[in-house]
C-alpha cells in the first residue's frame, strides 16, 4: 500500500505537489492570502483514496487525469465545475464524477473538504463488458442514477478507506487487493450511467453451456490464491464476460465471483484445521491470506457454511 499526505499554505508548493499527485493543472485562489490546503492518500495499485481539506476558495483547471475521479463532498462546495458539455455545482453529501479520464475540467472549490476516489478505467472492464466485447466500458453521466445510488457508492468508498485501507498489513495482501478494486468498479458501474451491456446476447446465451462453465470452475479451482477477475474467468473459458455470468446463474444460481469466494472459503478452511493450537496461526491471517478483510464478515459467512465458528476450527474443536 502507498500513502502520502500534504500540508502548506504556499499556493505555488500547492500547485506544484497537486500536478505531481493527479495531473498537470494550474490553480488559482482570489483569497489575499490564501489558505491551507491538507491532504492524506492511501492506495493500492489500481485504487487511490485521498481526504482533502481547503480552507479557501482555489479555481483549478486540470488536463486529463487518465483515470476515474470521484469527488464526495463533507463540506463547503464545488462551484462552475465544468468539462465537455458539462457544467454542474455539488455541495454535501453529493457524490459525482468529475470528468471522463480522457477530458480535461476546471472549476472552483470553495472552503470545503472532500473525498477524491481514482480508479483504472480497466477496472471496469474487469467486472463487466462493453457492448461489443472489445470497446473498454465508459461512463456515460457524471452524477448517479439515483439517491439511493450515490449512497451506495458512498458508502462502498468508505468501507474501502476505513475497512481496506486503513490498514496496510491487511491491504498489502493481494486477494484482498484484488477483491476490493473490482468491489468498487462494480459500485460504480451500478451508481452511474455506463455502456456496458449487462443482458447476454443470443450469442452469449448459446456459449453458456456446461462444458463452458466447466473450464470456468476448473480456471477458478487452480487459480483460487491468485487474485482473479471475472475478465480473466471469461477470457479462461473463451467467452464473453456476460456469457459467463449468465452461465453462472442458468446452471448454478450464483455469479462467478460468489462461487470464487466459496472455493477461497473452503480454502481458509482447510488451512484453520490443518494449523492447529499453538502455532502461531491466528484466524484473521488465515481469512486475509484468502481475501476476506473483515473478520467479522469471515466469521458469520463461516458459521453459516461450517456450523461453527473458525476459532473452533483453528482450537481443533
Amino acid at each position: 500500500m502507498d500513502t502520502l499526505s500534504f500540508d502548506s499554505a504556499d499556493l505555488e508548493v500547492t500547485e506544484d505537489f497537486l500536478s505531481r499527485a493527479y495531473a498537470r493543472m494550474r490553480i488559482g485562489s482570489s483569497t489575499p492570502d490564501a489558505g491551507r490546503a491538507r491532504i492524506r492518500r492511501s492506495a493500492i495499485a489500481p485504487v487511490s483514496v485521498d481526504e482533502i481539506a481547503l480552507d479557501f476558495e482555489m479555481s483549478y483547471s486540470v488536463t486529463p487525469l487518465g483515470r476515474i475521479c470521484l469527488c464526495t463532498v463533507h463540506e463547503g462546495t464545488v462551484r462552475d465545475h465544468r468539462f465537455q458539455g458539462v457544467e454542474d455545482s455539488f455541495g454535501p453529501g453529493e457524490t459525482v464524477l468529475f470528468a471522463q479520464p480522457d477530458l480535461p475540467y476546471a472549476g472552483r472549490i470553495c472552503h470545503a473538504r472532500y473525498n477524491i476516489t481514482m480508479l483504472d478505467p480497466a477496472l471496469l472492464a474487469q467486472v463487466a463488458a462493453g457492448p461489443d466485447g472489445a470497446r473498454p466500458v465508459r461512463l456515460t453521466g457524471h452524477r448517479p442514477r439515483s439517491a439511493a445510488a450515490a449512497r451506495q457508492l458512498s458508502h462502498t468508498i468508505t468501507h474501502l478507506r476505513d475497512h481496506v485501507l486503513s490498514d496496510p498489513e491487511i491491504a498489502d495482501q493481494p486477494l484482498i487487493a484484488a477483491t476490493a478494486a473490482q468491489h468498487l468498479a462494480a459500485s460504480v458501474l451500478a451508481a452511474f450511467p455506463n455502456t456496458a451491456l449487462a443482458e447476454p446476447t443470443a450469442t452469449d446465451r448459446r456459449d453458456g453451456h456446461p462444458a463452458m462453465l466447466r473450464r470456468a470452475l476448473a480456471y477458478i479451482d487452480d487459480h483460487a490464491d491468485q487474485p482473479v477477475t471475472v475478465a480473466d474467468i471469461a477470457g479462461a473459458a473463451h467467452v464473453t464476460v456476460r456469457a459467463l455470468q449468465y452461465a453462472f446463474r442458468r446452471h448454478l444460481d450464483t455469479t462467478p465471483l460468489a462461487h470464487l469466494r466459496r472455493v477461497r472459503l473452503a480454502h481458509a478452511h482447510q488451512d484453520l484445521a490443518a494449523a492447529g493450537p499453538g502455532n502461531g496461526e491466528t484466524v484473521t491471517a488465515i481469512a486475509a491470506r484468502w481475501g476476506f478483510h473483515h473478520p467479522g464478515r469471515f466469521a458469520a459467512l463461516y458459521r453459516d457454511t461450517y456450523r461453527r465458528s473458525p476459532h473452533t476450527t483453528l482450537s481443533g474443536g
